[in-house]
């Protein structure tokens, strides 16, 4: 039902939108850069969630110890 539901949203989002990210420039349609953007956003805090477990696991070994 999601996959459906974001078929949709991406068919009816297709106006080109400027996008600058640093140096680079370019025109993507709505929808995707959207999608990039959640994406992104969900690669970074998987990322930081992962380095804060390690480190608590690390803390609670030491303090086994």
């Amino acid at each position: 039902m999601a996959a459906v539901a974001l078929i949709v949203f991406m068919l009816q989002n297709t106006r080109g939108v400027e996008v600058t990210v640093l140096w680079m420039h370019g025109t993507l349609p709505l929808a995707l850069a959207l999608l990039i953007a959640a994406v992104g956003s969900a690669i970074l805090v998987i990322v930081i969630g992962v380095g804060r477990i390690t480190q608590l696991r690390r803390m609670a070994r030491q303090n086994r110890s």
